[in-house]
């Protein structure tokens, strides 16, 4: 498939919008034992925060938390000072998560994948805007290539540019630079950092520091 170039291969920033991701005393349990508690912190606009800590202490069950994806055992998660599970579609339109499991098809074209992203959020992306999320991850010319024929990497990069197309506000990217080469580290770290002078906010986990200005650390 060809594509003419798009006028700017860069899909549209996250809305420079007042925005509050707040954390309250939040406590993960699983059967017996409790992962971590006690966590707090305040995310706005322009903000992020690192999560850190060994493998097991808890940090993709504290990701999947603040996404909504699981309830804590204590404390609460708000967004713009509303109970996740009562946000409802501020929530929604506002949050992209970035997981382990990459939540693609691997049947389907980097290409479609990333539009059918977007058709899961209720919006249609047309081929020219997801060629362009695709070009930035460093996937130009892999466009139509399914993605069971592509590294681990370059489909961290294919479910990378769903994350972008959609122009979320929070993005909350689990281990964001597993299986990728040092160009593909550098990417990522100048993606985050272009969203944040946007006046988006993010949480990440990583075991490698992550080269960006600022920030506030959580260690569990």
């Amino acid at each position: 498939m060809m594509f003419n170039e798009p006028d700017s291969e860069q899909p549209a920033a996250a809305p420079a919008e007042a925005h509050e991701l707040r954390a309250a005393e939040v406590a993960c349990r699983r059967g017996d034992r409790v992962l971590f508690s006690g966590v707090s912190f305040v995310l706005g606009a322009g903000d992020w925060l690192h999560v850190r800590g060994a493998n097991g202490a808890g940090k993709t069950s504290l990701l999947r938390l603040l996404a909504g994806l699981a309830r804590p055992h204590a404390g609460r998660v708000q967004w713009n000072g509303v109970d996740l599970p009562r946000a409802g579609d501020d929530w929604r339109g506002a949050m992209a998560f970035f997981g382990h499991r990459a939540g693609v098809k691997d049947d389907l074209s980097a290409l479609e994948n990333v539009r059918l992203g977007a058709a899961l959020d209720g919006r249609a992306l047309d081929e020219r805007a997801a060629a362009a999320a695709l070009w930035r991850v460093g996937l130009r010319g892999r466009e139509d290539l399914p993605l069971r024929v592509l590294s681990q990497g370059q489909r961290r990069r294919a479910l990378l540019a769903r994350v972008l197309a959609r122009g979320a506000r929070l993005w909350i990217l689990d281990e964001p630079f597993a299986a990728l080469d040092t160009g593909g580290v550098e990417m990522v770290g100048a993606l985050v950092a272009e969203h944040l002078r946007a006046g988006g906010s993010a949480v990440l986990t990583s075991h490698q520091p992550i080269a960006l200005r600022g920030g506030q650390q959580l260690e569990l």
